[in-house]
């Protein structure tokens, strides 16, 4: 449409986080995969940030993660086949499973640890460490809905 500006779009900072965030994943993926790990897709990973250590039912995990009960489901069950994590019977109540990484997993989640640091160090490097810190410290309060957190 004549007269409309449309750099809006691709600059709008939504747009932006959001490409790099794509960025920063893929650099993580990729890290992993040079480890010998890049057995997990962006989608796995969705499963092993939202679970916690000591176990996290998967109705929680769905929560989580904005997603369905039964995509979660579908997703751990691909993670149980990889060996990554594996379900147990709730102790609290029989009825529900919670999900648990496996001894492999807690190596995959070291692994992955490891690539988070390095892709963040490699944007810290990027960026300088000033703007960084900024930045870090500007998105962790936005996404705490303006606490301040440092």
């Amino acid at each position: 449409m004549p007269g409309i500006d449309d750099a809006w779009r691709a600059t709008n900072i939504g747009r932006l986080l959001n490409e790099a965030v794509h960025r920063f994943e893929e650099s993580v993926l990729e890290k992993m995969a040079r480890g010998g790990h890049g057995e997990c897709t962006l989608s796995h990973i969705t499963v092993t940030r939202n679970l916690d250590l000591d176990g996290t039912r998967a109705v929680e995990l769905a929560r989580r993660a904005s997603m369905t009960k039964q995509s979660i489901g579908e997703l751990v069950t691909q993670l149980e086949t990889l060996g990554i994590v594996m379900r147990e019977p709730d102790p609290t109540d029989g009825r529900a499973k919670i999900v648990l990484f496996t001894a492999k997993g807690r190596d995959w989640l070291d692994h992955f640890h490891a690539a988070v640091e390095a892709t963040e160090q490699e944007l810290a490097d990027a960026l300088g460490p000033t703007l960084y810190k900024a930045i870090k410290r500007g998105l962790l309060k936005y996404a705490h809905g303006g606490a301040d957190l440092t």
